[in-house]
Parts: C-alpha cells; structure tokens; sequence
C-alpha cells in the first residue's frame, strides 16, 4: 500500500529540494548503472574465455588442475578464515578448481581498495587517542563485576572507543518516534550537522529533512552527508553530490560504483550516524527512506528501533564520522579537536559507542554480541531482520540456552527477502531444540537491531546476525550499562513480541518445501551472500 508521498500540507519549498529523476524504461537505457553493468560483465566474460581457452588443453590441464586443487585446499584448512566460510570455499573450488581459486584469491588479496583501506587505517591510528579513556571509570567495581572494562580493553584495539558516563540515551521503539525527534534537534543546530546513512531515497522523509538541512546550511551551519555509493544503482543519481553542493551541502557518496570489478563493493557503509554540533547524536536501524516510517508500506509494518545520545559519548559518533569521511580527502591535517567538544549531560550508566571496520581482521560487531551471551545470566533478547549465523555464533545462542538463560528472537514475519528468510528458518531447529525460543512479527517486517540482556545491558546500532553486517560491512552501535533506558527497551521487545507467532518444532516440520529446499540450498553459500 503506498501513501502519498508529500501531504497536502506539506511545505511546498521542499519540492524544489527534491532532484528530478528520470523514469521508466528510457531511465534504465540511458543510466550511467548500465554502461557500468556491460563494462563489468564484459571483463568477467574475458575471464570466462580464457578458462575455456585453458579447458583445452587436455589432459595436462586436468593434472594441473587436480594438483591445484589440493593445494587450495591446504592453503583453506591453514587459513585464518570462519569454519563455515571454508566449507564454502572448499565446495567452490571442488566444483569450479580454476574459476573458483581465482575468484578467493581475489577477495582475498582484496583487489581495488588497498590504498583505501591504507587510508582507513592510517586514520584509525591517527585519532586513536584523540578522546582519551577514564581510566577511574573502568576501576568502578559495577564495571569489573560486569566485564565493561575487558570489552573496553578488547575496542582499545581498532580504534578509539571510550567508555562513557554523563551521556543521556532516548530509545525510539519506531522509526516514525526517531523522525520525529531528529526533525526537532536538526532545527536547534548552530555549528555543524554530520549525516551517514546506508540509504538515502527522494520522498517525504528525506524531503523534511532536506529542507532543514537547505536552511541551517544558509544560516552558516556546516553540513556533510554521506551515503553508501550503492544508492546510486537506484535511489540517487550520480551527480547527487553537485546538486546537494548548490543547496549549500558538502556530499559525497562512499565508495561509488566503478566500471571495473573490485572487492571494495563487498565493503560497504552500513553504519546509520547523525550528530548534530557535537551535543547531539542518533544511530539505530532507521535509514532515511519512507518504508522506515511506514509513510509507505513494502513489506507490512516496518519496526525498526534507534537512540539519541546527549553528553559525552556523543564525541565517540563526531569522530567515527570525521574518520570515514576524511578518507577521500586530500589534505593531511585535519582539525578534530574542535569537532569533539562535548558537554556533560547528567544521566545514570554508561555508554560506549563503537563501530566495526572489516579490514582490520577483527570481528567487533560479532564479538559484543558473543560477550553478552556469554556473560548473560538470566536472559537475552534479541530483534534482527537477519539470523544468517556461522558456528561460532550459532553455538554461542545454543549454550547460552542450554545452560539456563532465556533465549529469545524476534524475526520478521514477511520479508523482504526470501532467500536470507528461508537461511534464517534453516537455523529454527537446532536453536528451538536447545530451547531458544523464536518469534516471528506477523504485521510485517522487523528491521531493528537490538540485544538486551539481565535488566543491565543493551546493544542498539546497525549490526544484524548476518555474514554481511558481522564480516563485510562497516558498521555502529552503542553499548549500554545500566542506563534508565533499558527497562524500555525490554518492554518494546515484550510489547513487539505480543505481536508475534511463536515458533515451534511443529511448525518448523511443517514448513513449506520451497523454504526447507532454499534454505538447505543457500547454507552452503551463505557466507558469500
């Protein structure tokens, strides 16, 4: 069902700010993505050819390509690689030796973006002490009973993620709650508005926030926004950065598609940011589209969850942005300092916002979410749209299960993509046979991305339990201890759930045979999806 996209009462200044776009099939033949898509398929094609070329030569070739075989199976068994990725692997390359080693040698070298992740990662070293951590604060004896201060210690390491007091944190159970709220502090900006979303669309959400953005930029605040290059296959087109530049709006697009196939379009920026002069901060599930406050309906009723921070950690977002945006920038100094002015909010808990990159070799996103289920001592709670598990995750929902801990998820009831659905029911029987117990939204679609855990912890950001989001996607969250919002964030997982079917192993037998087949199908690909 589709609303209309600008009320009658909407302002009719926004329709200036919305870019026109062209329709329909001439769109498509004329698009930039479509010389883009040949120039691609033309280089696999070339590919292709010489794996042909070479099939030729019998037999030699199958002797070179048997002894290759073996080796690439070696070379998997002593790599440091997800079990569940290997598998995969080993049956890419059994069944394709040449055209599959080629193809893990290629996302393993990460062709395209080294001097990208140099870049990163030579920023991340720079501004890694820029917001220092109070070493009083992890001496505290709530924060060592709760193992805050090692998981502090385990951040330390890729990057510059504090723990916090003095931060206030707002939890919105909807998106339409976040729009609301981020409308109000967006119009009390005076220095500067910082903006990162994974999906930017033309519609009325966007157009509100547009038109506030157009005028804080004539007034002198600096504004920067930022989106993951993929909305430029369908959503915006690619000279949107010059458009928003004549609104007065610094933009840029991360990573924007190329016409030359590159790993770095496995890598793409996931993360939901906006911080407003330094004071003020939003991240959770919620993208900048009108399904995410269901203006216009996809798939149901869309729940989606995010927070607003107020004080100190607020700084922890200023420089998570500042660092992703800096990549493409020329110049080699920069001024932080003055960004990460924070003013202290009193307010119970703390907070640690913290993102995930994945060139650094570490697994954060994953890595918190198996910290709570470890540490969980009578229950955890869980929203996410995705449950496409590797083992060690899978195994870590099981124990904490078996050992007592009231287990839960909430999933989707329609969904927006059948294959990762029918992944996700793959995973049903094992978890319900250990005693996790699962919900499905039957009104619709659950984006959010929530753990909450013993009355005391809480993750709300970007992060899903699936390949992507754990091992490719850049992302965020915010940590939480003890802070007065988690008692409402348990209730909206208990009011969410109130609105789910539960289920059991009976349903899971019963299930459809497209499902039971699709899932069985793309487990054995999972981790390349």
């Amino acid at each position: 069902m589709m609303k209309n996209k600008l009320p009658q009462n909407t302002d009719p200044n926004l329709l200036y700010l919305l870019p026109k776009r062209k329709k329909g099939f001439l769109r498509i033949i004329f698009s930039r993505l479509l010389s883009i898509s040949l120039l691609i398929l033309m280089q696999i094609g070339m590919m292709l050819s010489f794996y042909v070329w070479l099939s030729a030569y019998l037999p030699h070739f199958s002797v070179f390509q048997l002894v290759f075989s073996v080796g690439m199976i070696l070379y998997l068994f002593n790599c440091q690689m997800d079990y569940s990725a290997k598998l995969t692997w080993l049956m890419v390359i059994s069944l394709f030796p040449i055209p599959g080693t080629i193809f893990l040698w290629f996302t393993q070298k990460d062709i395209g973006h080294r001097a990208f992740g140099k870049r990163l990662s030579d920023l991340i070293h720079q501004t890694k002490n820029k917001i220092p951590q109070k070493q009083e604060i992890l001496q505290r004896p709530e924060i060592l009973q709760s193992g805050a201060d090692s998981l502090q210690h385990y951040l330390s390491r890729s990057g510059c993620f504090p723990l916090y007091e003095h931060t206030q944190v707002k939890y919105f159970p909807s998106g339409e709650a976040k729009f609301s709220a981020m409308l109000k502090e967006l119009k009390k900006a005076e220095k500067f508005i910082f903006m990162e979303y994974f999906i930017i669309e033309e519609g009325f959400m966007w157009g509100s926030i547009l038109k506030i953005l157009a005028d804080k930029a004539k007034e002198g605040v600096e504004v920067r926004v930022m989106y993951d290059g993929m909305c430029e296959i369908s959503l915006l087109s690619h000279d949107y950065p010059e458009r928003m530049k004549k609104s007065g709006i610094q933009c840029k697009a991360f990573v924007p598609i190329q016409p030359f196939i590159s790993t770095q379009y496995n890598y793409r920026d996931h993360r939901k940011i906006l911080v407003i002069d330094g004071k003020t901060a939003f991240t959770g599930g919620v993208n900048l589209a009108d399904e995410y406050i269901n203006h216009i309906e996809r798939f149901g009723h869309w729940k989606d969850t995010a927070i607003m921070l107020k004080g100190e950690a607020v700084s922890s977002f200023t420089l998570m942005f500042l660092q992703m945006w800096n990549i493409t920038e020329v110049h080699t100094e920069f001024d932080y300092d003055s960004y990460l002015q924070t003013v202290p909010v009193p307010a119970k808990g703390y907070v640690m916002p913290y993102c995930d990159c994945p060139l650094d070799g570490e697994k954060v996103g994953k890595s918190v979410y198996l910290d709570i289920l470890h540490r969980a001592k009578s229950y955890v709670h869980i929203m996410t749209p995705y449950l496409i598990l590797d083992n060690e995750l899978e195994n870590a929902l099981r124990f904490a299960a078996e050992r007592g801990v009231d287990v839960q998820l909430i999933l989707p009831g329609i969904p927006d993509k059948k294959a990762a659905y029918a992944l996700a029911k793959s995973h049903y029987l094992s978890l319900i046979q250990s005693g996790v117990k699962i919900y499905e939204y039957t009104p619709g679609f659950v984006h959010a991305k929530v753990f909450v855990s013993d009355d005391e912890k809480a993750v709300v950001g970007t992060i899903n339990m699936d390949y992507r989001s754990l091992y490719h996607h850049f992302e965020c969250a915010a940590y939480l201890f003890q802070t007065e919002c988690i008692p409402e964030i348990e209730t909206d997982f208990h009011t969410t759930r109130k609105k789910c079917r539960e289920v059991t192993l009976q349903s899971v037998q019963h299930e459809t045979i497209f499902y039971k087949l699709t899932g069985a199908i793309m487990k054995t690909i999972a981790p390349l999806m």
